[in-house]
């Protein structure tokens, strides 16, 4: 760590530590406020979020010459013609694979058990047959009793017009405060730069750029890989005319975000799926070919070429921060788990790194 200028080893080391408590304290009264103002708090905070992951396409819109005010408008418009699109589109996609899941499990619980028995030359236990069944049949139950119950759901929730209202208009205030915070970004960023201490401007300027770095490279960088993978995924799955190709492809695309998780669970799905649409050994080699193919372009071209740095966490460290949150803060923990994750991760580094920088680490006895 370079000494910084116009700071004595001294004075850094107490702004950096006050830079790691301000970060854990911001970091516990988002908990904090999501736990007590939910409804209000989920919507700013998506509006941030939105006002962050947009921010670089504006300013390079204003970079061009732009207006802000107007590169906000154009980016607001080309993504909800694309979200309006992508929609239209999806929606009788996975409408018709919706409607094939109940038979899905039905045949999977009467023919995958049959096709291993094949594949492996020998028969399988009579408590892996009944139990296999019993598992189909309960699944395409659930399936089928699904939409129902959402309706249900959905009748009982509206008839707490209060609730109904409120979560309406947090939806409709979302992207009416995403629109503002976009546009005031650099004004909102000057605004707290203005309240750092003069001395300290440089140096919590400095770490709030490498928690950018590594925020932007979670957010960004793993959505656009998620997309990416999706699409390629969806595409070789349906080459090898496997069922449910284009629910099993989003799954193992997006479920990449969790080390491990997405394309093991998709490899899982697209055995099943060709168990249930077996047409010759061809169809193996395309879903294997797909995975592989998928890995390696990620690996080769999507991360580094198109994303950049990833975030920098271990494997083990995204699961077990995953796990934590979840349990602590159930499906909103699960979403900040990473992120947060990513900000503590620069915070200790940083706190290791003026450590290091002491007496107590390096063993120097103080002057006389």
């Amino acid at each position: 760590m370079a000494p910084e200028a116009g700071l004595s080893e001294s004075d850094a080391r107490r702004i950096d530590l006050w830079w790691a408590g301000v970060m854990v304290g911001s970091l516990a009264l988002v908990f904090a406020l999501l736990s007590v103002f939910g409804g209000v708090a989920v919507p700013v905070l998506l509006a941030l979020a939105g006002a962050y992951v947009f921010n670089p396409v504006v300013t390079a819109l204003e970079k061009r010459g732009l207006n802000r005010t107007w590169g906000t408008t154009v980016v607001f418009v080309a993504g909800t013609l694309l979200m309006v699109g992508a929609v239209l589109y999806l929606i009788p996609v996975f409408r018709e694979e919706a409607a094939k899941l109940p038979d899905f499990f039905r045949r999977a619980s009467t023919q995958v058990v049959p096709q291993a028995e094949a594949l492996l030359g020998r028969s399988l236990p009579d408590l892996v047959r009944q139990r296999t069944a019993e598992l189909g049949q309960q699944a395409s139950d659930l399936v089928q009793s699904a939409g129902p119950a959402a309706a249900r759901i959905l009748a009982s929730f509206a008839g707490n017009t209060a609730r109904l209202v409120v979560t309406l208009l947090g939806l409709t205030v979302v992207p009416v405060l995403a629109f503002f915070f976009l546009q005031d970004y650099p004004r909102l960023m000057g605004m707290v730069k203005d309240l750092l201490p003069r001395r300290a401007v440089g140096l919590v300027g400095r770490r709030f750029a490498e928690v950018d770095e590594v925020l932007s490279a979670f957010v960004r960088g793993q959505l656009t890989v998620g997309a990416v993978l999706s699409v390629i995924y969806a595409a070789g799955l349906s080459a090898g005319r496997i069922d449910m190709a284009i629910v099993i492809g989003v799954i193992a695309g997006f479920g990449n975000m969790v080390p491990y998780l997405g394309t093991g669970v998709g490899i899982l799905l697209s055995l099943v799926g060709l168990m249930l649409s077996w047409q010759g050994p061809w169809q193996l080699g395309v879903v294997a070919g797909t995975f592989v193919i998928g890995q390696m372009l990620e690996g080769l071209v999507i991360t580094p070429r198109i994303v950049g740095e990833k975030v920098g966490l271990a494997p083990v460290a995204v699961i077990i921060a995953i796990l934590a949150f979840g349990e602590l803060f159930g499906f909103v923990g699960i979403l900040l788990a990473v992120p947060v994750a990513a900000i503590l991760k620069v915070v200790l580094r940083v706190v290791v790194q003026r450590y290091q920088r002491t007496r107590l680490y390096s063993g120097e006895a103080r002057s006389p």
